[in-house]
């Protein structure tokens, strides 16, 4: 019920009865009042007035499953939401859901996670109450030789939503990264469990440096937050709900084709390597390249010193210039 109060609330933008409350939720006056007093104690400012009603001047910046419930505007995406005020990592604990059965669009999403794991295995520590850690879990029908381009369709909606709610110049870098500034801001791990021939789930992990105020000086050089590169506080309940309603879209447009045909020119819009010498790092050498954009399967495309074009899927890349690490 506070969820659906948050969410009248927040949508009038304007003083909403008591009355009217307990009428379009069936509820009692005494539930309104406890719900409202509980929103005040978790930092919402709500404003009564006498004959006028309740209404929501200030929200805090919490991510809480009722805070997403009322601003998701999605068909399935987040309509079940596991919150948590810390945790291990948010893609193990929706991995143990997908096991226990949990539905195709469920997110996980923490305030704090202490062993969030990114490519090659890395672990970081996360601060409380400043970063969003968030995991969605999915059930594709699709042969799991097409799950690896859900990373970047994850890619392309976390771009959508950031630029949605914050006026940034934001650019991807391939596969998985969004950068700003030419330092990460948002990083992207997707993980699946399969069959030899079906997906039993797939679940893409999204961090993204929000309010962080200062970065560990090892790390300063090459990756930011949003507080840093716009000057101001962003909400993170906002930009998680405008993230799945992006990826939502996108993912019903990807699965029309299961490849990234139809979104393909919008990725390499923003492609921070399109049209850069990339340095490749195989198994056997390293070499630089002409980057050319991504194929319909989300493999990079280069021109190589030979004048060949080749499609590259595994193996890391590293843009020159952009910053002093290869992910």
């Amino acid at each position: 019920m506070k969820a659906e109060i948050l969410k009248v609330l927040r949508e009038c933008g304007d003083y909403v009865s008591g009355q009217q409350l307990c009428e379009q939720l069936q509820v009692s006056r005494t539930a309104v009042w406890k719900v409202i007093n509980q929103l005040k104690e978790e930092g919402y400012e709500v404003e009564a007035i006498r004959n006028k009603g309740y209404r929501i001047t200030s929200s805090p910046d919490i991510i809480t499953k009722e805070e997403l419930a009322s601003r998701l505007d999605t068909e399935w995406a987040g309509q079940e939401i596991y919150y948590f005020d810390e945790i291990d990592s948010t893609n193990t604990k929706a991995r143990q859901l997908a096991d226990q059965g949990a539905p195709h669009g469920t997110l996980v999403v923490a305030d704090c996670q202490h062993a969030g794991r990114g490519r090659r295995g890395r672990v970081w520590e996360s601060p409380k109450g400043k970063n969003i850690y968030m995991t969605l879990l999915l059930r594709p029908e699709f042969s799991p030789d097409k799950a690896s381009m859900l990373t970047l369709v994850m890619a392309l909606s976390v771009y959508e939503g950031l630029k949605e709610t914050v006026d940034l110049d934001l650019k991807i870098k391939w596969p998985n990264d969004l950068v700003c500034g030419k330092k990460k801001v948002v990083g992207i791990l997707t993980e699946m469990s399969t069959e030899i021939d079906y997906i039993n789930h797939v679940v893409i992990g999204t961090g993204v440096n929000v309010n962080l105020e200062e970065l560990p000086d090892e790390i300063k050089d090459m990756a930011t937050s949003l507080l840093l590169e716009s000057g101001g506080k962003q909400k993170r309940s906002a930009i998680i709900s405008a993230v799945l309603k992006h990826f939502e879209k996108n993912y019903e447009t990807f699965i029309k084709t299961c490849d990234l045909s139809e979104l393909q020119e919008q990725y390499n819009h923003i492609l921070i390597n399109k049209d850069q010498e990339v340095q490749i790092l195989g198994e056997k050498e390293v070499y630089t390249a002409h980057a050319l954009g991504i194929n319909e399967k989300g493999e990079l495309l280069i021109r190589k010193e030979d004048g060949s074009i080749v499609a590259i899927y595994a193996g890391e890349v590293s843009v020159r210039g952009l910053y002093g690490y290869v992910s």
